[in-house]
């Protein structure tokens, strides 16, 4: 079964799903978008020092991500900015400090194109066991804090009544966002990770009245995208990565849509309570 290549984009596509559902809705609680979009930009700076030291790429932007999130809380601590003003000098840093080395390194052929949109297509089975064994990882320790980190997102004091330690909670949050970005940096490539994170979680608000059911839909929209954008890809000879997004951004359009009256009459208000409960940013840290 594995020797097709489309097969392997398929598994590893809903690999990546799967684990980006439920992580994307705590970034649309906390309004952590800004905060995932640097992480993937991070990413390039990692496949730069993967090629430069020859090692695995996953490995090395996973490392580069821990060391930007790390380096966002030291900078929080220490330094007069606002926290998007870090995030915008983190990000772009970290991007443009990663092409520089590319740039250098003259002796290696790199297909940026494929670091910046993905080339999901060329996925082998050491990839899949890098994604689904990664990603099962992140959802395991996602499930253990996952009452710890709703608390810390609800209210940092409710955590700290509660003996969440919200301060570890949240740093572990930002390993495994950097671990999700890792694994899908082949998938979508480093413009469009965050587009996968954020937008089959807020596609899922609508339908969703509790934050346990937001994360399911969410990680069905995103098998859906998957699916969809990897066969209309196939069909419409079109880049796969951003297919994919394409799909996703239909799922949200049609979300939007009216709906039978009644059908989702508690979801809304539901859906908005918790949001609003949620609304912690990392400047409430």
């Amino acid at each position: 079964m594995f020797d097709d290549f489309f097969v392997r984009a398929v598994i590893g596509g809903i690999g990546v799903a799967l684990v980006a559902g439920p992580l994307g809705c705590f970034i649309i609680w906390r309004k952590l978008a800004y905060f995932g979009d640097t992480l993937s930009h991070s990413a390039l700076l990692g496949v730069a020092l993967a090629l430069l030291f020859e090692v695995n790429v996953t490995l090395a932007v996973f490392v580069v991500s821990v060391a930007v999130s790390l380096m966002l809380v030291f900078l929080q601590r220490r330094a007069s900015l606002s926290s998007d003003a870090l995030l915008g000098l983190l990000a772009h840093s970290a991007l443009a400090v990663g092409l520089v080395t590319l740039a250098f390194m003259t002796w290696v052929r790199v297909d940026l194109m494929g670091f910046l949109f993905g080339d999901i297509l060329s996925i082998t089975t050491f990839d899949l066991a890098i994604i689904w064994g990664g990603g099962m990882s992140v959802l395991v320790v996602l499930m253990v804090i996952w009452r710890a980190l709703f608390a810390a997102t609800v209210s940092y004091e409710l955590a700290l009544a509660e003996g969440a330690k919200p301060d570890h909670v949240n740093i572990i949050f930002m390993i495994l966002m950097a671990g999700v970005i890792a694994v899908s940096l082949k998938i979508v490539g480093v413009l469009l990770i965050t587009a996968l994170l954020i937008i089959p979680a807020a596609t899922a608000r609508r339908l969703s009245s509790s934050p346990e059911q937001m994360a399911f839909f969410a990680i069905l929209i995103g098998v859906i995208s998957v699916w969809f954008g990897l066969f209309g890809s196939l069909e419409l000879d079109t880049p796969a990565g951003p297919s994919i997004v394409v799909a996703a951004l239909i799922c949200f359009i049609l979300s939007l849509m009216p709906v039978p009256l009644g059908l989702f009459r508690n979801n809304g208000q539901n859906q908005r309570g918790a949001d609003n409960n949620a609304g912690v940013t990392i400047d409430d840290r």
